[in-house]
């Protein structure tokens, strides 16, 4: 389960060390850790990441291939505000992705400022094409927020997996660095940057970011994942 501590100016979520998949147990865990950090005073930030090699394998699916509609769409709609809350978060943001982010794995990584990867291993990925899960509005609106249009394109398309290196080539992520250097590259960057937490920072990222958040908190509009059923 994810857990959240603290160095100096810096929080950090472990994600799990497993495939961190997106239960209710797991989002309610990660959206406490969100609002403890957001609620904090001072100069500080977040690094998210994981223990082994996934950071997280996106959608808990033979869960939800149980559920019926009605509680599908609930589901759905908790993982788009954990998004939602991490976008618009009032502290500067890093993911520290040493492995594998696959499917809502990956959108939880691009929800963040700023990213870094691992060079030699490990794959970004939004499998849904293959899968026969169609991207809900909010979710297609997070993606296309936060990737070039052509690459979103390609992303959302084809369900390529991407290495550290290409994924920074493409601007997936903003940083590819080796193993060892993952954690301490994105704890460096967090903490060079949380002085600038606060609510003009929140403000800032609200503002540009307005639109996505009005479609991931639109629960009028189709919040269901078609492929499901």
């Amino acid at each position: 389960m994810p857990s959240l501590t603290r160095a100096d100016d810096v929080f950090v979520l472990d994600l799990g060390d497993d495939e961190n998949r997106f239960s209710l147990d797991w989002i309610a865990e990660v959206a406490g850790a969100l609002d403890e950090v957001a609620q904090a005073e001072g100069a500080r930030a977040l690094v998210t990441t994981a223990r082994g090699k996934i950071y997280s394998n996106g959608l808990d699916l033979d869960w939800l291939r149980a559920q019926d509609e009605e509680q599908l769409a609930g589901y759905v709609v908790a993982v788009h505000e954990v998004f939602a809350r991490l976008l618009e978060l009032p502290v500067p943001t890093v993911a520290a992705v040493p492995g594998h982010a696959f499917a809502a794995g990956g959108m939880f990584a691009l929800a963040h400022d700023f990213r870094v990867m691992r060079a030699d291993r490990g794959w970004f990925c939004l499998p849904e094409v293959d899968l026969g899960i169609p991207f809900t509005d909010g979710m297609a609106a997070l993606i296309q927020a936060r990737l070039t249009p052509q690459v979103a394109h390609e992303v959302m398309t084809t369900g390529r997996r991407y290495g550290g290196v290409e994924a920074h080539s493409l601007q997936i992520v903003d940083l590819a660095v080796p193993e060892d250097d993952v954690v301490p590259t994105a704890l460096k960057l967090a903490a060079d940057l949380a002085p600038k937490a606060g609510a003009t920072l929140g403000r800032i990222k609200t503002t540009m970011y307005g639109t996505t958040l009005a479609r991931l908190r639109d629960t009028e509009a189709d919040v269901t994942l078609g492929g499901l059923h």
